[in-house]
């Protein structure tokens, strides 16, 4: 079958050319029905617990996914005419948000006041036109004394204003729905700011957050590809000093990507932040198919043998190795199956399936595109200059140092990799020059975070909420959340109660306190709520029946530790105090503080079987036990002194980083099994360890110089992104495969001298010479 296969290739090239276009093209026509996804909730199964009491407090209560525009003054104050004027209009020009369902603001705040023995219920302004300043006055007293809005809609100090658009977004792929609301209220926000150019207009919330999520993937996906393209061209011509096996390189990368991303349209998967990705990681990998195949060649032309000789050469050489490598590397990618994260699942699979589709395109496409191309190199009678052999004496002559003092380093940088602790901020995955990352900030600086936490507090009674008891609970709970100095604002109905039952007494503030009978506080809220406009009523705190209520929390953009830390307490307060009332907790900062824990545990439970698997590939593809097991070692290593030194330089883990262990592990395969393949076969050939030393370092030391530039300068281009789920994994893993390097230019060698002493037959599984190998 091989030797048909290299026949086919060698004598045939044009059928093989035809042919795997003609099956890239197929499968490519599938890229037609890709379309994208930039939906937070591709990052959560449908079953996932935070995910479902999410959407439970929606359906519940009322959707509150919301889009908010801030107002900044330039004069560092909202309380003038000319900024509540421009509040007032830009909170009436909100209602026609599309998908919009509510708009507060600090001029349409529905106040309540005493007046005799009336209670009188009127937002705070009413005519735009007609705001002086005992407006003004009136304004800015009830702003920093109501608890509904001082902290929410408005700072303590004045300087800045919220208006909080809640929209009914659509189950499913929001990506259109998002864009049409975006869009709106920019739109809007430039019409003002035209008129207003003394003021500021920022936008946050979660809709902004999903639209830069999206924004930040299709910035990446036009620009990193490009780029990609453009670094690998330049290092191939550099380092390969060849124009066709740069060009052939190229295109098999091409037709790789191609390929792969039809695939994905044929089978259904969305682009989303995550799998967007899937390009630039297929690129590197086919790379480092090709650059081993060329190398190869290279190698033999220079020892002066014909093309199609080293051509047959190389491929006999190559084909295991690579396959190893391949084969590996994709299980490497679908252990991110095992992720609690359905975008990272696909994009493991999709970089899967396009590394195997680079394999076959290296060892078909390849091969048939250097037997019909020009290829002139100068043979050498000398092998003595070549840097890499340099390399290998020099580790021959001092292993004996070189293994123990690399041993203390690994130790060491192991060690620190538990400094690393898993951290998300959302906020924080996005550079500080992006828009969103700036309104963020803004509104962190000068009103309050956007981490948000919805608790829901249920009687399972009719009526519930309003008995005193049970009021008093949810009061005593409240009071105990804005006490916590993580929290920035609490919205909570029993604030409603205290106003209501002061204007029910003559605004006397001797009242201020929750009424004392049931049935006092269902008439209180029954009047307020028939005296509430549409669309402002209390549906967003209590349920139909009012045996529940919700409290909305407002804190400071904590990691997703200090958020599932802050909930905890909360069960744990309630549990106490409150033990008869029931409590659920959820928001979209919970699903993503909760999912970067559970991610990472079940992708190290995808990695231990990837490293059984991995394992058992390698003890028979390379025929041995000892070869086997030995290559473990430096299969690890780099993994873990990779994480040692992002240990020191950052020590947060996000869910980014999260799959660089199941990646990076297929990724390092490549260097291992290719030096051991080389050093194996001059040991079968009976030759020392020193020897097959030199011959590994000649034979394939340019290769894995050549591959790991490429990879390392490919994840480079990750880091360029301005989304820290990218740049950040492309860093760690650059980091990763640079160690990977030098542990099999440098430990791998010295522990084969040291500990293989064997004869070469005294292990090995099949008793014969492996000359593909």
């Amino acid at each position: 079958m091989r030797q048909f296969w290299l026949d086919t290739i060698l004598h045939k090239p044009w059928f093989v050319i035809l042919l795997m276009l003609v099956v890239v093209l197929s499968l490519g026509s599938g890229a037609q029905f890709l379309k994208f996804n930039g939906d937070y909730k591709v990052f959560f199964e449908e079953d996932n617990p935070q995910r479902v009491a999410f959407e439970t407090m929606q359906a519940t209560f009322s959707k509150n996914e919301s889009a908010n525009i801030l107002v900044v003054p330039k004069q560092k104050s909202i309380f003038n005419p000319k900024t509540l004027k421009l509040i007032t209009d830009i909170t009436e020009d909100a209602w026609q948000t599309p998908l919009s369902t509510r708009v507060d603001s600090v001029t349409n705040f529905q106040h309540t006041w005493a007046e005799q023995d009336d209670m009188i219920v009127e937002q705070l302004i009413y005519d735009a036109d007609d705001i002086d300043q005992r407006v003004v006055e009136r304004v800015k007293q009830v702003a920093l004394s109501e608890p509904n809005l001082k902290d929410r809609l408005v700072d303590e100090q004045g300087r800045v204003a919220l208006i909080a658009i809640t929209l009914n977004m659509p189950d499913g792929d929001k990506t259109e729905a998002t864009a049409k609301v975006v869009n709106s209220i920019r739109e809007l926000t430039d019409k003002y700011r035209q008129i207003y150019p003394d003021h500021e207009f920022f936008h946050t919330g979660i809709v902004f957050m999903n639209a830069a999520f999206e924004h930040e993937a299709k910035t990446d996906a036009a620009t990193l590809v490009p780029l990609m393209f453009g670094v690998i061209i330049l290092v191939l011509w550099i380092l390969l000093r060849s124009f066709v096996g740069t060009f052939a390189t190229l295109l098999v990368v091409i037709l790789s990507i191609v390929a792969s991303m039809g695939v994905g349209g044929w089978t259904g998967f969305d682009l989303t932040t995550a799998t967007v990705n899937v390009p630039t990681l297929v690129m590197t990998l086919a790379v480092a198919d090709s650059v081993h195949v060329i190398a190869s060649l290279l190698y033999e032309l220079k020892k002066g043998s014909s093309k199609l000789q080293a051509i047959e050469a190389s491929m006999q050489l190559n084909l295991k190795p690579i396959f190893i490598t391949s084969a590996t590397t994709a299980i490497g990618f679908l252990t991110l199956n095992f992720s609690d994260v359905p975008a990272l699942a696909d994009l493991g699979t999709l970089t899967a399936i396009g590394v195997m589709i680079a394999f076959v395109l290296s060892v078909t496409l390849l091969p048939s595109l250097l037997v019909i191309m020009p290829i002139k190199v100068k043979p050498q009678t000398t092998t003595q200059s070549d840097s890499f052999v340099r390399v290998g004496e020099w580790v021959i002559a001092h292993h004996k140092r070189i293994l123990p003092f690399s041993l203390i380093i690994a130790v060491a940088a192991i060690g620190a990799s538990t400094l690393n602790k898993i951290n998300d901020v959302p906020v924080e995955y996005f550079h500080k020059s992006a828009e969103f990352k700036i309104a963020a900030d803004t509104q962190r600086d000068l009103l309050s975070g956007m981490t948000t936490v919805d608790f829901g507090i249920f009687t399972d009674l009719d009526s519930g909420i309003n008995q005193p008891k049970v009021l008093k609970q949810i009061h005593e709970f409240s009071l105990w959340l804005k006490s916590l100095p993580e929290v920035d604002h609490v919205a909570s109905i029993t604030d409603i109660f205290l106003r209501l039952n002061m204007n029910m007494h003559g605004d006397d503030p001797s009242y201020y306190r929750l009424p004392e009978n049931q049935e006092l506080a269902a008439q209180f809220l029954l009047l307020y709520e028939m005296s509430l406009p549409f669309n402002l009523d209390l549906n967003n705190q209590l349920n139909i029946d009012k045996s529940g209520t919700r409290i909305s929390v407002t804190m400071q953009n904590l990691g997703s530790k200090e958020v599932t830390e802050f909930e905890q307490q909360a069960y744990q307060w309630i549990a106490q105090n409150a033990p008869d009332l029931r409590m659920t907790a959820g928001s979209q900062n919970l699903m993503f503080a909760h999912i970067g824990e559970a991610n990472m545990n079940s992708l190290l439970n995808g990695t231990l079987l990837a490293l059984v698997l991995i394992s058992l590939i390698l003890v028979f593809a390379l025929g041995s036990w000892r070869m086997g097991g030995i290559s473990l070692i430096p299969n690890l290593l780099p993994a873990g002194i990779g994480f040692g030194i992002w240990g020191i330089y950052s020590g947060e883990i996000n869910m980014g980083l999260s799959v660089v262990l199941s990646m990076a592990l297929g990724i390092i395969v490549d260097d291992t099994v290719h030096f051991l393949s080389k050093y194996q076969y001059a040991r079968q050939q009976g030759n020392t360890a020193e020897d097959a030393v030199r011959y590994a370092f000649r034979s394939v030391g340019k290769a894995l110089w050549i591959t790991t530039v490429v990879l390392t300068l490919g994840f480079a281009v990750l880091t360029l992104s301005s989304f820290a789920l990218n740049s950040d994994m492309g860093l760690l893993t650059g980091i990763i495969i640079v160690v990977a390097l030098a542990v099999d230019f440098l430990f791998l060698p010295a522990f084969l001298l040291v500990f293989d002493k064997h004869t070469p037959s005294g292990d090995v599984i099949h008793e014969k010479t492996h000359s593909a190998l």
